[in-house]
């Protein structure tokens, strides 16, 4: 059976947050880091756990908790080395989540999108847009810590 997966996030959505930030570490360490979801927790301290259900391949679901609240993940699209898709609904809140790895001499420029719909969405859209690029930005600076 095949299934159709969101191939970008919802550019309609009423809520985008764009946030891209520079690392000096190889593409692999950032990769690994990024695709090791059971050891999120273990660098994002948003993250309180997080289980992969299979191989990271586009249908392999993922279960995370963060700010409290469990949110399960399909996984979308996956290039190896350069991207990886996911998203699924939490609480209400339709979610998709885009990342980008793309090297630039010395530097890795990591880029993660991520759109929000929905009812809670549609009720309170200036203060969920605050907290979802929020949690991107810190989600980033994570990242680039536990990469240095």
């Amino acid at each position: 059976m095949t299934m159709n997966y969101p191939t970008t996030i919802d550019e309609n959505a009423p809520v985008i947050a764009d946030h891209t930030i520079r690392i000096a570490a190889p593409l692999e360490r950032i990769r690994r880091l990024h695709t090791e979801i059971g050891s999120w927790p273990d660098w994002q301290p948003d993250i309180a756990e997080a289980r992969l259900d299979g191989p990271i391949a586009p249908g392999t679901t993922f279960h995370w908790t963060t700010a409290g609240l469990s949110v399960d993940s399909t996984l979308y699209a996956v290039d190896a080395r350069h991207r990886i898709l996911w998203g699924g609904p939490a609480h209400g809140i339709t979610g998709v989540h885009e990342w980008t790895f793309t090297e630039d001499g010395d530097v890795v420029v990591v880029r993660t999108r991520e759109s929000w719909s929905g009812a809670p969405v549609d009720a309170d859209r200036d203060n969920l847009a605050a907290a979802l690029d929020s949690s991107l930005s810190g989600w980033l600076n994570a990242l680039k810590k536990a990469a240095d």
